[in-house]
Formats: C-alpha cells, sequence, structure tokens
C-alpha cells in the first residue's frame, strides 16, 4: 500500500510510530523521509521541533514566509546547539526525475544558505535532495503538489 492511501493518521497515531531522541521539552521525530517512507509514517503531520518551508512552482527563492519561518527554525538551532539539521529539498511530480533532483538540492541549498546568514554553523547542516520520489501527498492538483514543493528539516542524532 502506498502511504498516501492509507488511512489519515491522527497527530497521536504518528508520534507513537517514531521514535525520539530527548533534546529538551521538545520531542524530536527521528528519521529522513526515506526512513519514514520505509517505516510507513510519511505523511501529512510528520514534523520535527524544525517546520518546513513551501516554494512556488518550479522556484527555489524563498518566500517572506518562508524566511519567517527560517528565522524561527534558525532560532531553535541556536538554543539547541548539539543538535545537526539534513535539509531535504522536495519537488512536486511534474518534470522530469532529473531535472526535479536538481530543483530539490537548490531549494535545500537555499534554505541552508538562509540559515547560515542567521548565524548556523554551515558544519551542522546538511542537504539531500529527494526531487519528486517522496511527496506527502499523492494526488494531482495544485493544493497536493503545493504540499509536495518543500524543504523538509530532519533533526539528526547526536
Amino acid at each position: 500500500m502506498l502511504p498516501g492511501c492509507s488511512k489519515k493518521k491522527t497527530t497521536e497515531d504518528i508520534y507513537d510510530d517514531t521514535e525520539t531522541v530527548g533534546m529538551g521539552e521538545s520531542d524530536v521525530t527521528r528519521g529522513s523521509s526515506l526512513d519514514q517512507f520505509r517505516r510507513g509514517t510519511l505523511g501529512r503531520g510528520e514534523q520535527g521541533p524544525l517546520s518546513d518551508v513551501y516554494f512556488s512552482y518550479d522556484s527555489y527563492e524563498l518566500s517572506d514566509n518562508a524566511r519567517e519561518i527560517l528565522r524561527a527554525n534558525a532560532d531553535w538551532l541556536l538554543e539547541n546547539r548539539q543538535a545537526r539539521v539534513e535539509i531535504e529539498g522536495h519537488c512536486d511530480s511534474r518534470g522530469t526525475v532529473e531535472y526535479n533532483l536538481a530543483l530539490g538540492a537548490k531549494r535545500a541549498n537555499a534554505a541552508r544558505d538562509y540559515l547560515t546568514a542567521l548565524g548556523v554553523s554551515p558544519d551542522r547542516i546538511t542537504t539531500i535532495s529527494y526531487g519528486k520520489e517522496l511527496p506527502v501527498c499523492h494526488e494531482e492538483t495544485e493544493s497536493c503538489w503545493a504540499e509536495n514543493r518543500r524543504a523538509h528539516f530532519v533533526v539528526l542524532n547526536q
């Protein structure tokens, strides 16, 4: 069964399925989108302490809203200096595999560059592009495509 075809999970279901590492009061979701896909937990609502940022179609430009989210993510990273983060670049289903891998990399790099401009050490950030291979939404609609055009943040083990 595809992850997007399973019954919609509640936030409690999602956190029951995931492992966490202790980092203060907020639990940190463990694992990349690929790990979550393998566990069958990839989907909407799967979020750690850092929020995803979303992009316009065919763009890796940060919107004002994305910059605001990244400032909050930078604040958390500056308060949790032991944490390392991987930024995943994702795309919607339109376009070739190669094009979307390149676009996903540009989205992840744009987010990384903004975080480092806000004072987060680049040594704590890695990036990866999944292109269009790990969508959180599987419908061919604009709202679904918009959910898939994102930079997703994964807090790595210390």
